[in-house]
This record gives C-alpha cells, sequence and structure tokens, in this order.
C-alpha cells in the first residue's frame, strides 16, 4: 500500500491505525505534505498534525521544506503546515523567515480565521520568547484585525495575549 491509498481511506481512525503499525509512511506523508497533490498533501499534512511530537527527529530534516511550502498553499493546508512546525524549536534564522510568514497571514483579514489563529500561536510563541517584539504584537492585535475573526477564535486570540503577557 501506498501513502495516497492510506489517504484515500474514508476512516479517520483506519488511517491512524495503518500511521501508527506501520511507521514507513511517515516521511512519505511529509514529502506529500509539502507538495501540490491535492487532495492528498493536505491530507497529509493533516494526519502528519496527529503523529509529530515535540521537536520530533523524523521532521527535523524536512523543517525548511516545510517552512519554504507555506506561502504558497491555501488556507486549511498553511493551517496544517503552521501545526508541524510549531511542535519544533526552530534555528533563529527559521524563526524569523516563519514569523514573516505567519505575520503575514495574520494581517490578511481575508484569510480564514483558523489559519489565521494557528499563525498568531506561532507569533506569540516567538513574542514569549522575544519580548522587545511586544509593541509589535500590540499594534498586530488591534480592532481591524481582530473584527473578522469568529466570536470564539477572536476569545482564543484574547487569551493568548494575556498568557503569553505580551502586553
Amino acid at each position: 500500500m501506498k501513502i495516497k491509498e492510506v489517504l484515500s481511506k474514508s476512516n479517520k481512525p483506519e488511517m491512524l491505525s495503518i500511521m501508527e503499525t506501520s511507521p514507513k509512511y511517515f516521511n512519505d506523508a511529509i514529502k506529500l505534505a509539502v507538495s501540490d497533490e491535492q487532495p492528498y498533501s493536505w491530507r497529509a499534512a493533516w494526519l502528519l498534525t496527529h503523529f509529530v511530537k515535540q521537536n520530533d527527529l523524523r521532521i527535523k530534516g524536512y523543517t525548511k521544506n516545510i517552512i519554504d511550502a507555506v506561502n504558497d498553499k491555501k488556507d486549511g493546508h498553511q493551517r496544517e503546515l503552521i501545526k508541524i512546525i510549531l511542535q519544533m524549536d526552530l534555528t533563529e534564522e527559521d524563526e524569523g523567515i516563519f514569523f514573516n510568514t505567519c505575520m503575514n497571514i495574520w494581517e490578511n483579514v481575508n484569510k480564514s480565521s483558523s489559519v489565521r489563529v494557528v499563525a498568531f500561536k506561532f507569533i506569540s510563541k516567538i513574542a514569549k520568547k522575544y519580548p522587545e517584539l511586544s509593541e509589535e504584537i500590540i499594534s498586530i492585535t488591534q480592532a481591524h484585525y481582530l473584527k473578522s475573526l469568529s466570536p470564539g477564535i477572536r476569545k482564543s486570540v484574547y487569551k493568548m495575549i494575556e498568557k503569553y503577557k505580551i502586553y
């Protein structure tokens, strides 16, 4: 069976079970997740979010590829790739590159709330690490950035701001 066959399963528990019992699919899923073979690429990224651990060594060699892939994907695909990167500790250079990517996503109020909030999670993670970014975070949490968010997501952004004590 190939990774695309695994991803064609309509049953999430079955896909998860196959991935758990056959780790050989992991690298194929990563390669597919950064490609443009829809609907498999998005599904591969989504599936990986269920397996990636904090600083997962299996992802380390693909971090740059994942970061580079985010820009040219659609919202849902971007969201899943960002979730993968959120699990990783990045080099300062990669943090800077990905911070800018996530800022662009966050500032685009026409993007879906779900991808924007995941991008904001990365932004706030970096702001916690580098408190000198607090002023920038204040400017991107003004009302015009928040009004297009759903009420639930807006509430979670407010909680992140409090949790990270950005202000």
